[in-house]
């Protein structure tokens, strides 16, 4: 399926279900599977992509010393930009100030299921941290879908060939062909992309429902203010520095970014992300390591919404927080946002577990619960669009962006669109003239 067809389907299936989950909202709660056996179709694509990809990219260049350096520029950045994501979070929860004169009715089922996400300890020590981006099991890692361990893995198998030299050239050639096979094995499942966001949005405007965005305007208005706000300053300004136009990256990641937004799950875009990035002039060894990276450490979205939703439940009880107290909530969201998963939810458990830390009330969470689904929409199309940056900048700083391969990827673009308003001019102009001879007799026997 060709990539300007596959995106149309997609905004089809967008359309479609938003118009089943509001006409006919038991009809789109039905749709729900469709949009799982869709994302379970990209989980089982993931592990083995990642793993080929991280050991090609890096044993064929053979270059041991710089996945050192690589390291420390890829956190260096990731710091940074979650740190402006922070502060731009908390400046609009201080600005707007979403949780003042909030009033909703708060079932006790969410605010027991509030309580129990704070019970979940998502909270683990520096060491612990550490610890467990080592896995036990690459097999088991692989099952659970933990992309740090498997690229973890992934780099230490990569040194272990490099170091084996011509012995291992047989094994890094089967990886290598394991790769291409699982980039063909992603445009496959794809084409099933659109039935996915269809079964996704159907079934969130079923369980949410459009009036709902009337009850919470204050706060998904500022949330979406915010993000993008951050896409538009902080992510223009590192396309800038490294002087790439911003628009190109966005017009390349539409796809993927469309699937982030409508599955709530940065997951079901990795795999297509990568091979766009990759085609868009980036190396596959900086692909293969900053972007699985980037969805452990990098989450900007879920950093940025931390912040505001934090600022959000404390206003809602009324507390008042000093700057002393700002700035400690501040390095501690640093610490927590760290290691959150891109899958649905996982940042409520990380917001519940922080205010019962502090000793704040969950009822912010409680609140928050009923709208997660169109919150974390937002959030996480901004993860997936921060990590595809984070991507092109350090392949800047390593001097492995291929300007070329972006200008032909554009090029390619242009020239896809030219064509298809060509098309249109032309099937235009030939229905004009035929129009103009009926009078004449002329009938009407081309087939547009």
């Amino acid at each position: 399926m060709k990539t300007a067809r596959l995106t149309l389907y997609i905004f089809i299936g967008l359309m479609a279900g938003m118009f089943v989950g509001w006409k006919f909202p038991e009809i789109g709660r039905q749709m729900h599977p469709l949009a799982q056996i869709f994302l379970n179709m990209i989980k089982m694509i993931i592990a083995p992509l990642l793993f080929s990809v991280v050991v090609t990219g890096i044993a064929s260049h053979g270059n041991i010393k710089s996945i050192g350096k690589l390291g420390i520029k890829t956190i260096f950045y990731f710091a940074c930009a979650t740190t402006l994501a922070l502060i731009i979070g908390l400046s609009v929860g201080l600005i707007f100030k979403p949780g003042q004169s909030f009033s909703a009715s708060i079932s006790q089922n969410m605010i027991d299921a509030a309580s129990a996400m704070a019970a979940q300890n998502m909270h683990e020590s520096a060491a612990d941290m550490f610890i467990n981006i080592i896995p036990t099991s690459i097999i088991k890692a692989m099952a659970n879908g933990d992309l740090l361990q498997i690229v973890v893995f992934s780099i230490f198998f990569a040194l272990a060939v490099c170091s084996a030299g011509e012995k291992a050239k047989p094994v890094l050639n089967c990886i290598s062909s394991l790769s291409e096979v699982m980039f063909k094995f992603t445009q496959i499942v794809m084409n099933f992309a659109p039935l996915g966001v269809f079964g996704a949005i159907a079934y969130t405007i079923a369980e949410s429902g459009l009036g709902i965005m009337m009850n919470y305007a204050k706060i998904i208005g500022s949330l979406y203010f915010a993000l993008i706000l951050f896409l538009f300053i902080i992510l223009n300004i590192a396309c800038k520095i490294v002087k790439i136009p911003v628009m190109s990256v966005l017009r390349a990641i539409r796809e993927p970014a469309m699937l982030a937004f409508t599955t709530s799950t940065s997951e079901a875009a990795l795999p297509q992300a990568m091979k766009i990035m990759e085609n868009f002039g980036v190396s596959k060894n900086i692909v293969g390591f900053v972007m699985p990276t980037g969805y452990t450490f990098n989450l900007d979205g879920s950093t940025l919404y931390l912040a505001l939703a934090m600022l959000f439940s404390v206003q809602i009880v009324g507390i008042h927080l000093t700057p002393l107290q700002i700035l400690f909530l501040m390095a501690t969201l640093m610490l927590t946002s760290k290691g959150i998963a891109g899958v649905p939810r996982v940042a409520l458990v990380v917001l519940a577990g922080t205010l019962s830390s502090f000793g704040y009330p969950l009822i912010g969470v409680a609140i928050l619960l009923g709208i997660d689904q169109i919150l974390d929409m937002g959030r996480t199309t901004v993860n997936l669009i921060g990590n595809c940056i984070a991507t092109i900048v350090i392949a800047k700083w390593e001097n492995e962006f291929n300007y070329f391969k972006m200008e032909e990827f554009n090029k390619q673009f242009l020239q896809k669109k030219n064509k298809d308003t060509s098309l249109s001019v032309n099937k235009f102009i030939t229905r004009v003239n035929i129009e103009e001879h009926s009078d004449y007799g002329i009938k009407d026997t081309i087939d547009n």
